[in-house]
Order: structure tokens, then sequence, then C-alpha cells
């Protein structure tokens, strides 16, 4: 029998009264405390909430707040078990259909697991230069889930959509022995700081390195990477890196 912990710390809290059930508030908690239930936004369980409020800024009838009260201790370890079977609730085939090939072939949502020169086999190439160390499929991140089993204990890279195509030695000097994820805060119009969140709460990342191009918005890509750590609470060492227009890395 498990006796729950109750001590005097902050926790969100719903004003019925105001909420609408737009559910905007969702997606914005990483650790899933959150659920429209019966037309309301309501917290699922006290335990879930890590009390940092990070869903308050997404709530336009302001019916969102975080109050000191007296409630079930925060479990990191619940939260885990909590997304997990929210997302095998989501797809039950999830694994079946990672295997499964596509209609027409293409990789790029089945999760996909190889080895390069590093590990067992790499396909043949012109040059050693020229051999991929690419070690999975997927790689675009809005279809990477979180419990993609390349993500566990990985160093993690994430990198603009166009670095791999500016830097010449992008496979040699950044995705040998990592695991790479690739974005466009312009083009892709999504906050994926929730997402990366889970990654580094959920798959025990070991390190993160974000090569983002010298324009501006791809700075985009940092301030995710920033703010996911942050709210993973974990202390996942960090890493900037900058590619200019014409390929050459600016900042080491």
């Amino acid at each position: 029998m498990t006796i729950s912990t109750r001590v005097l710390r902050k926790i969100i809290t719903i004003d019925e009264e105001k909420c609408n059930g737009c559910g905007d508030c969702v997606p914005s908690c990483s650790e899933g405390a959150i659920q429209v239930i019966d037309g309301k936004a309501r917290l699922v369980s006290e335990k879930y909430c890590d009390g940092l409020g990070a869903c308050l800024n997404h709530c336009p009838m302001d019916a969102l707040a975080v109050e000191e009260h007296w409630g079930e201790e925060f479990s990191e370890e619940a939260v885990k078990q909590h997304l997990k079977q929210t997302e095998e609730a989501a797809h039950p085939n999830a694994e079946a259909e990672a295997e499964a090939p596509l209609p027409c072939g293409c990789p790029s949502s089945s999760v996909r697991q190889f080895e390069t020169d590093h590990g067992l086999e790499a396909p043949e190439a012109a040059s050693p230069l020229a051999r991929s160390m690419l070690t999975h499929w997927p790689i675009q991140l809005f279809l990477v889930p979180p419990f993609a089993p390349f993500l566990r204990n990985a160093d993690l890279v994430l990198a603009a959509d166009c670095a791999p195509f500016a830097y010449a030695g992008f496979h040699q000097d950044f995705l040998k022995s990592k695991v790479v994820v690739i974005a466009c805060p312009k083009q892709d119009g999504y906050d994926y700081a929730q997402k990366l969140t889970q990654i580094l709460k959920l798959s025990d990342i070991k390190s993160l390195t974000v090569l983002h191009m010298e324009v501006p918005c791809c700075f985009g890509l940092v301030h995710w990477a920033e703010q996911a750590v942050k709210a993973s609470g974990k202390n996942i060492p960090l890493k900037r890196l900058t590619i200019g227009v014409r390929g050459e890395l600016l900042v080491k």
C-alpha cells in the first residue's frame, strides 16, 4: 500500500468559473498535469504538478494561478509513468507501427534505429568523410516521439534544418556517436520547448548541443533548449554553436 506524502508547496489551481475549456493550457504543461474534463480544465493529480507555473501565460481567461497549500508531493517518477501511459493510450499500436513499413516506403515518420561505422555496419561510401553517421529515423523534431528508444541516454544534437547543408563536416563533427533532431523556428511555426522538456525528462539525455544558423530567427532553437533544460529540473550540459550562412563555425 502506497501512502502519499502531503507537503506545503506551490500547486496550480484552476478557477472553474473563469475556465471556458479551450484547452490552451494543456500542451503548455510538460508533465501532463492538466486535462480538459467535462468541458473544464482540471488538475489530474497534484503529484504531477511541479508548481513552476509554465501554464500560466497560456490561459486567455486568466483562470490559472499558482498557490501555496497542502498537497501531494511532486513525483518525477509518477510523471514519467503518467506520460508513458498517456502516450501508449494515444498510440496503442506504436511498436507495431514503428516496425511496419509505410505504404510509400518512406521512413520519415517511422521509428527506426540502426548503427553506423562506430557501431555495427555503415553503408559503403566514396570516402570516410562521406560515411553517414545517422543512427535513427525520424529526425524531424515534430515527428520524434519523446519515448523513442534511440533517445535513451543520448548526447542530443538539436540542429537547424539548414545547418547540415551549410556546414560541410556536420556528420563527422556533430553527429558521430550522437542523436540528432532538426527543426526550424520560422518555418515550422511551432514552439518545441514543451516537447524538448518531455524528451529531457523521460529519456535521461546526457547532453544537449544546439547548432543554429546566424540569422536571428534561428536563435529560437536556443530559446527552446534553455527553456527545456530549466523546466526539466536536471543538470544537463547545454552547448550552443552558431553556423554562418557561408558554412563557417562562428561560435565554438
